[in-house]
Order: structure tokens, then sequence, then C-alpha cells
């Protein structure tokens, strides 16, 4: 008489286990202690008078406040656009075999880095003082473009110029960056595939250097939306908080429109950060060893079609 194997085995299994989840009091009480500070701050904030929530609603969506924001929106792309060209370019004279790139690109920083950026808009909006008329063209010939300086699309070209000359400055230390986090066998596998340095450049060094250097310009540009504010030394006023403030400076609530600048600053700020995170998921591809919800699929499916084989 032989035993049954599976009562057998079922003697030698191990019980089940019980956990028991850790007890965190101070999670509970850090998170009850948080919620009843901004409670109080909140019923605070809104049964005081001084914060004028009447006036904070009346202007939320006030024609000339979007249309402060449009401006701020154009300033902050048209800068950034500057500074990433610019600091790209910036980086790879840093990087270059050439001294005398790698000098000028290092004095350029030097300046634009040591000095603040609100002198920077401030020296650029004393320009009108300097001279009456920008012109470029053909030394000696027929003149190409003319720009009165005493103009409002002066200000609001000097402002793009301001921000996005002092910007270049950082944006080239974010590429120079993710240029030196590509692996040095990369560039001699280029070099050893008859590639130059230049074209090692654009065609290996930096689609890869790209999952570096997006976080850091995602923010850099979340950053240059907020410094816009700064365009009122040039001075520029038809940006989201020069508009708010010739409002209050007429009204003279400044409370409320403050608020309301703060919140226009933050949805568009939340927005950029929804687009930064989406950004950063596609260029983090290949990286993770976490499979995205397609990958399990495609896994699921040839697994079902090799046990039906």
């Amino acid at each position: 008489m032989t035993a049954d194997p599976d009562a057998t085995r079922d003697e030698h299994e191990p019980e089940p286990i019980k956990a028991v989840p850790l007890r965190r009091p101070g999670r509970w009480l850090a998170a009850v202690l948080i919620l009843v500070l901004v409670g109080l701050f909140v019923y605070g904030a809104a049964t005081n008078p001084a914060y004028r929530w009447d006036v904070y609603w009346q202007y939320l969506r006030d024609n000339r406040i979007a249309a402060g924001a449009v401006v701020t929106l154009e300033l902050t792309v048209l800068a950034m656009v500057i500074a990433v060209a610019l600091g790209t370019t910036l980086a790879v004279m840093r990087l270059s075999p050439n001294p005398v790139l790698r000098a000028t690109a290092w004095v350029y920083l030097w300046i634009f880095r040591g000095t603040p950026v609100y002198v920077q808009l401030v020296l650029w909006g004393l320009v009108p003082s300097l001279y009456q008329h920008v012109a470029l063209g053909v030394p000696f010939g027929p003149r190409l473009l003319e720009l009165d300086v005493q103009s409002l699309q002066a200000a609001f070209a000097f402002a793009v110029i301001g921000l996005g000359l002092n910007e270049a400055a950082y944006m080239a230390e974010i590429v120079r960056a993710g240029i030196n986090s590509v692996g040095e066998g990369q560039r001699e596998a280029s070099t050893a595939l008859g590639m130059s340095w230049s074209q090692t450049m654009r065609r290996t060094v930096l689609p890869q250097a790209m999952r570096v250097i997006i976080p850091p310009t995602g923010n850099e540009l979340i950053s240059m939306l907020k410094t816009t504010a700064l365009v009122t030394a040039i001075p520029l006023s038809t940006d989201l908080f020069g508009r708010a403030r010739d409002i209050y400076g007429v009204n003279f609530l400044p409370i409320p429109l403050l608020l309301v600048t703060a919140t226009w600053y933050l949805a568009i700020t939340s927005v950029l950060m929804v687009g930064q995170y989406y950004l950063e998921k596609y260029y983090s591809r290949g990286i993770s060893r976490k499979l995205t919800a397609k990958q399990l699929r495609e896994l699921a499916d040839a697994h079902g079609e090799a046990r039906a084989k």
C-alpha cells in the first residue's frame, strides 16, 4: 500500500504567511496636522474681507488679463527658441577642439551667468537712450532691416532678446552635460565609421543626449514663464504681470490682482508640467525595465500563441 502523493506534498507545504501591515502613526498624525493647518488658512482667507474675492472673480476672466497671458506665452516661447538654439551652439563650442571657439563660449557664459537677468533687462531697456534706430544691412549699401527703438515692438523685441540671451548661457551647460553623458564608445564608433566631429555630434551624440537634456529644459521653460514678469525693467507692460500692475495702479487693489496673476501663472505652469511629463516619458523609452502596456499585451499574445502550438 503506497501513500497518496498529494497528501504527502500537502504535509510539506508551508503554511500561508499572515502578513501584518506595519503601523505608521506618524504619517497619520502629519496628515491630520497638515489638513488642519490648510483648513485654518483657507477659512481665514475666505472670511477675510481684505482679500476682496469679489474683485478677484471679476478680473480672473478679464480680457486684459487674458491678453497679457498671451503676450507672456509669446515671450516664453520666443525666448526659449533663442535659448535652445544658441545654448546648443555654445555647448558644442565649449566641447570643440578649436580653442578660439572654446574661449568665446566661455566668455559668453561668464558674462551672462555672472550678471543678474534683471540688470541685463534694464540695460536692454536703456538702448533707446543710446540709439534712435537699429539697422541691419550691407556695409555702405542698402539697409535690409530697420527698427525704431522707441516703439512698443522694439520693447517686445528687446525683452525676447534679453531673456533669450540670458537663458542661452544656462541651456549651454544643460546641453553640455547631456553630451558628456553619452559614452565615449559612441564617439569612437562614429569615428571608426568615418564620421567627422560635427557629424558625430549631429547624428550620434545629440540624439542620445536628449533623454538627459529634456528634463532640465522643461524646468527652464517653466522658469522662463515666470521670469517674463521681469520685463517690467525694459519697460514692457503688456505681459500678464504688467497688465495686472496697470489695473491695480488705477483701482489701488493690488492683493486681488496679484492673486489673479498667480492663478494664471499656476494654470499655465500646470499645463507645461503635464507636457513635460509625457515628453520625458517619450525620450526615456528603452532605459527602463518596466514594460509598457503595449509591450505587456504583445508579450501575452506571444505567450498565448506559443502555448497553442
